[in-house]
């Protein structure tokens, strides 16, 4: 038998095309680790300015190619990125004529235009996934010439008709997130503890320093006693931070970064935090309610679409930057960790929500795309791998 992960010459290739952001690179690696385990070949098709890739894509074939984003560009600008994606496609286009691929994926970014615009000239069919509730520019102007588009989300915005074929798959998370979809919500019983986890993306949020501890100061002596406060905060507000929740007797812990932020969210009894699509995904695989504060300058106010379709389902709460003042949040605060049934309610329906099947389901829909369905590829003994 193969060992694990070792493919053969005559394997089916797919190349992933991705930027280097998180939300890109996540389902990338995901889809990459189920992709090898199965027994496909694969390479990696990148922009210029990206930095090293760790994991499953630290280890496949990695090319670079120029690109160039347009939003929110003036029109020298917008000319100079047009010219770059030109180029970069011509550059993908040697590229993919050498690699022979059987399927081109595309996770969305500007650094996956020029791949992607390239695979069209090809025999090799093309897939994209979409991570947010609102169709990315470049998937939009890509979604029309791909066999399939797999997204995140039930409902999308702003897809278009021409879309051959739209999947739900969801969005793929890390192996240290699945691996606590089974811990059980921490019920809140009588006057016992409750474990406030807030965070604002990689980088934190200041509205959440400042919104926060004034919200928790506005609450009732005895509740605010049971409180345990998890928040990550920007590395210049750490200190004024801790010496805000000190000066208030509150049990605080503050930090720049959190390296085991998926067990933080599994022990909170309530998350606050911005509504990217990781962020979603990791919340609702774990299964954990949230007030989710959508960052307002997201391109196409994706994060509040997200935010929405989580509020709708019953795992969380949408409240917009515009409305989180600290009344608001003490408020809302109170009247749920008063009534911990509520809680228990969205946490389940969080974790209903939730795809921790998802990098399965998007590697099933791109095996679908290779020659006979991947059906070979699949049921090859050799290929095998224990999971």
């Amino acid at each position: 038998m193969m060992p694990a992960n070792q493919t053969m010459p005559n394997s089916p290739l797919v190349v992933l095309a991705a930027g280097g952001t998180g939300g890109h690179v996540f389902p990338a690696e995901a889809l990459a680790v189920e992709l090898g385990c199965r027994g496909c070949r694969m390479a990696l098709i990148t922009d210029r300015r990206g930095g090293a890739f760790g994991g499953r894509l630290g280890k496949i074939d990695t090319y670079r190619v120029r690109a160039g984003g347009i939003a929110g560009k003036g029109a020298w600008d917008k000319i100079k990125s047009v010219i770059e994606i030109l180029i970069g496609t011509l550059q993908a286009h040697r590229i993919l004529k050498r690699l022979k691929p059987d399927v081109v994926v595309g996770f969305g970014g500007y650094a996956s235009v020029p791949p992607m615009l390239a695979a069209n000239w090809l025999p090799a069919k093309t897939a994209l996934h979409e991570q947010n509730a609102v169709l990315g520019r470049a998937n939009r102007l890509l979604a029309g010439r791909a066999q399939k588009l797999a997204t995140s989300f039930e409902e999308v915005a702003g897809v278009p008709e021409s879309v051959a074929e739209v999947v739900h798959t969801g969005m793929p998370v890390r192996t240290a997130v699945t691996n606590l979809r089974n811990i059980d919500y921490p019920v809140a019983t009588g006057d016992g503890g409750l474990t406030l986890v807030v965070f604002g993306g990689s980088q934190g949020a200041s509205v959440f320093s400042r919104i926060v501890p004034d919200a928790l100061s506005r609450l009732d002596e005895n509740l605010r006693a049971r409180i345990k406060v998890v928040q990550q905060c920007r590395p210049d507000e750490r200190s004024a931070l801790e010496n805000t929740y000190q000066k208030m007797n509150m049990d605080a812990e503050v930090a720049a970064f959190f390296d085991d932020m998926p067990a933080r969210i599994a022990a909170a009894h309530l998350v606050i935090c911005r509504s990217g699509a990781s962020t979603i995904a990791e919340l609702t695989t774990i299964g954990r309610p949230s007030i989710l504060v959508p960052y307002p300058f997201s391109a196409d106010d994706h994060q509040t679409n997200n935010a929405h379709a989580v509020d709708a389902a019953g795992g969380g709460w949408l409240m917009p930057e515009t409305t989180f003042t600290a009344q608001a949040l003490a408020e809302r605060l109170g009247a749920l960790f008063g009534a911990p049934r509520i809680l228990e309610n969205a946490a389940a329906a969080a974790k209903v929500f939730g795809r921790p099947d998802a990098a399965e389901r998007l590697a099933d829909m791109v095996c679908g795309l290779l020659p006979d369905g991947g059906a070979n590829l699949i049921a090859n003994p050799a290929m095998e791998v224990a999971q």
